[in-house]
């Protein structure tokens, strides 16, 4: 008997300890569900209006820097390196020594011709005077005269040979480094300093057959490098190559641009943008209102509901160009519609917001 009491005790004991547990938890998840009926204070967002721009239309491609005359100069001839006339970065200009090999031997050699063209000239004179007065035959004046023509020309090789020994700059432009040293002995064609035409200066890039008809020769080309990627170098389209690649369907095109500062350098990765002559007008935000997704690109348009208050919705749009932090928007949003510019992420639509500035932010025209 006394033992189910005690047993009794401690069923009603568990009993009033688990009902004030389920209790306490069962007013919790009021409190909570009462929180959560409660509105949600509006999202706090940037806002920005989209813009109407002129847009200049281009095309996009990427290429590298050539120069117009750009060669490694090399010897005809081998020889010791008798005197170095340059320094590594010199500029030159057409016809400058830049090296002279020792001549010494083809020095002795023209001599040696010259002296056989003076004697054969001698002879060939004589034998003029002697022809009228038929001292001679004209067999003899003609081989006389062969003399001095063969003598003649040996001379001219003799020139031409010791004329090689002497490297000159080939056009005006900018040395490289000096690839060889004084007194060092160099075979036939070993490289002894690279030079190159800076200003002006080509740009060598493709484009899709399909561009073909938006590119001709004269449209206005802006391109920019790694090096100096604040700077615009502007040029102009100054060929077209007449054939298309039917590997890649590609067309070459080469442009000109002014390189007065020698800031863009033969070999440099350039991102090319040729231009139409004409400008669009064009519907842009800035990047970050714009969500890229795989299933489309869209924006939250703030817009006032029935009750006066600012909600999001979401509009799938299509975008176009990037052109800095400004984006053109092909179709689905007007100029003049506000826009969410920052923390998409954290939006859903319907959801309201309250914007931060009072006025909504401009995209400046880039």
């Amino acid at each position: 008997m006394r033992t189910a009491s005690r047993f009794l005790i401690v069923i009603i004991f568990l009993g009033v300890v688990l009902g004030g547990i389920f209790g306490y938890k069962f007013y919790q998840f009021g409190q909570m569900q009462e929180q959560m009926s409660q509105p949600q204070p509006p999202a706090q967002i940037s806002a920005v209006e989209a813009q109407n721009e002129a847009w200049t239309p281009a095309i996009k491609a990427v290429g590298s820097v050539e120069a117009i005359n750009g060669i490694r100069v090399a010897n005809e001839v081998p020889g010791v390196i008798e005197a170095i006339n340059f320094e590594s970065g010199d500029v030159v200009k057409q016809g400058d020594v830049l090296i002279r090999i020792d001549a010494a031997i083809d020095e002795a050699a023209l001599r040696t011709r010259r002296a056989e063209a003076q004697l054969a000239e001698q002879e060939f004179k004589r034998v003029s005077d002697l022809l009228p007065k038929r001292a001679v035959s004209q067999s003899q004046y003609d081989e006389a005269k062969a003399n001095f023509d063969a003598a003649r020309a040996r001379v001219n090789e003799a020139e031409a040979q010791l004329s090689k020994k002497i490297i000159r700059a080939p056009f005006d432009g900018t040395l490289g480094i000096r690839m060889v040293d004084q007194g060092e002995y160099i075979a036939t064609g070993t490289p002894i300093v690279e030079i190159n035409m800076l200003d002006p200066i080509y740009i060598d890039y493709t484009l899709s057959e399909k561009n073909l008809p938006n590119v001709a020769t004269g449209y206005p080309v802006v391109a920019t490098v790694a090096a100096v990627p604040e700077q615009d170098f502007e040029g102009s389209v100054s060929a077209i190559n007449t054939s298309v690649n039917p590997e890649t369907r590609t067309v070459r095109v080469r442009a000109t641009l002014s390189n007065p500062d020698n800031l863009l350098r033969p070999g440099m990765f350039a991102t090319v943008l040729t231009q139409q002559p004409e400008d669009n007008e064009v519907v842009t935000v800035p990047r970050t209102a714009i969500s890229y997704n795989t299933y489309g690109d869209f924006v939250f348009v703030i817009e006032e509901n029935d009750d006066g208050n600012l909600v999001v919705n979401r509009r799938t749009v299509t975008t176009g160009e990037t052109r800095n932090t400004r984006v053109a928007v092909l179709s689905g949003l007007e100029a003049g519609e506000t826009v969410v510019e920052k923390g998409l992420l954290r939006l859903r639509a319907g959801q309201k917001v309250a914007i931060q500035d009072e006025e909504p932010k401009q995209g400046a025209s880039e």
